[in-house]
């Protein structure tokens, strides 16, 4: 099974975070939740608690199979680190899976990796993604390569099936 990482923060959108965490840890994968410090964040609508288990500076690319990046605010918080976008970029160079789903990807455009990459997301940032030189496509999930991409909560059963997939490729 997978080892997947899942970068969070304060404000992460409830259900893009608890569905495909539920549905990978049912599968059988280790899901280990990682942040900028080992605390308790909180999500933004249902008030969800998540537990830190790993600080940013105490994990690599190489210890994991796939990275997943929840929505909301967190990763608006995330992607002004240093370290967070060193991690992210490692998973897109190495061609690794990385599962973004609504604001999920603005931690991609900050780490500069979807140059010629087609993405989905959230409507509000769709001109960020084409400003990061990546191909939009409004749809309920966009496969390119290693990278898999989601709009909103409504989308969740085809990402997570597209996760799933990825996951089985491994």
């Amino acid at each position: 099974m997978a080892k997947i990482a899942v970068l969070l923060e304060d404000l992460f959108e409830d259900s893009e975070f608890l569905k495909p965490f539920e549905a990978f840890k049912e599968k059988g994968h280790d899901v280990v939740v990682i942040g900028t410090k080992i605390k308790t964040v909180t999500g933004m609508k249902k008030y969800t608690k998540v537990e830190i288990e790993k600080e940013i500076k105490d994990v690599k690319e190489k210890d994991f199979d796939a990275l997943f990046i929840p929505g909301g605010y967190s990763p608006d918080k995330l992607r002004i680190y240093d370290e967070v976008l060193a991690f992210v970029k490692d998973f897109m160079k190495e061609e690794k899976p990385v599962f973004a789903i609504c604001h999920g990807s603005q931690i991609l455009i900050s780490a500069d990796v979807l140059k010629n990459r087609k993405v989905t997301g959230w409507k509000s940032i769709k001109q960020d993604l084409i400003n990061a030189k990546a191909t939009f496509i409004d749809d309920k999930v966009v496969v390119d390569k290693n990278l898999i991409s989601s709009r909103m909560p409504d989308d969740l059963p085809y990402f997570i099936e597209e996760c799933l997939k990825k996951l089985n490729e491994l």
